[in-house]
């Protein structure tokens, strides 16, 4: 196959090697040790995250300081599936977050229609295929309400297709420094807590299969609402908040 020569190498090998300096930079450096600072998270179960190798981390989303908040507290840098708004913003805050987002390494997904849900899976199964921990937020969106609604199959297409473990993950205490709407997040103690990873090798092969498929997600969600106590809506969070409910 041919990759464009030597020169497509080098210049993949440069992007990635800016994003990971940034990353941990940003991690390390400049925002990290301000974040925890300031929400001083309490972190329970960490030792769930697998030191090395692919996994799934999956998790509730309260906020838009989730996806630092979790990043933080890890160990091991993870890559999130981000959606594309925050890639697109008009104006020079649209412009900033987008940089932002990409300069840490985030992909995003466009979440309109069934061929863009593909996309979104060949992205992440490219991140697991590099033996990378994954971040995704199952629900599709952030939750309106601070309640946990039904998971989208995408993070049980990506778990047995790449035959990898999921770890869940509850947010607790985000929705309220930041609830949607919100800019500037309140500053109180916020609790992350990891799960014990949920195997799926007894369904190898199933991917395809829509009742495994939906079994294996909303096995996932019942772990993370065990974890974060939220009450559950077992209906999608965007059909809700387009309802107006």
């Amino acid at each position: 196959m041919d990759h464009g020569g030597r020169e497509g190498y080098n210049g993949l090998d440069g992007r990635r090697t800016g994003v990971t300096v940034f990353y941990r930079l940003l991690k390390h450096v400049l925002l990290g040790p301000l974040l925890k600072l300031l929400f001083r998270p309490r972190v329970e179960g960490i030792g769930n995250i697998p030191e090395e190798g692919a996994a799934i981390v999956a998790g509730n989303h309260l906020s838009f300081s989730d996806h630092f908040l979790m990043p933080v507290v890890l160990d091991r840098r993870i890559t999130f599936l981000a959606k594309q708004e925050y890639f697109t913003g008009p104006g020079l805050k649209g412009r900033l977050t987008a940089a932002f987002f990409r300069a840490a390494g985030q992909i995003p997904v466009d979440r309109s229609g069934k061929e863009a849900g593909q996309a979104a899976i060949r992205e992440g199964l490219g991140v697991l295929g590099r033996g990378e921990l994954l971040g995704i937020y199952p629900e599709g969106t952030r939750s309106h309400d601070g309640r946990l609604y039904k998971g989208k199959a995408g993070v049980a297409v990506m778990a047995l297709r790449a035959g990898v473990k999921v770890v869940p993950c509850a947010m607790v205490g985000t929705f309220e420094i930041q609830p949607p709407g919100r800019v500037v997040p309140r500053i109180r103690r916020v609790t992350i807590r990891f799960g014990e990873p949920l195997d799926f090798s007894r369904f190898a092969g199933s991917a395809d299969e829509r009742a495994v498929v939906r079994a294996v997600t909303d096995e996932i969600m019942y772990a993370i609402m065990r974890l974060s106590g939220q009450e559950y809506v077992d209906e999608y969070a965007s059909v809700v908040k387009a309802s107006g409910a």
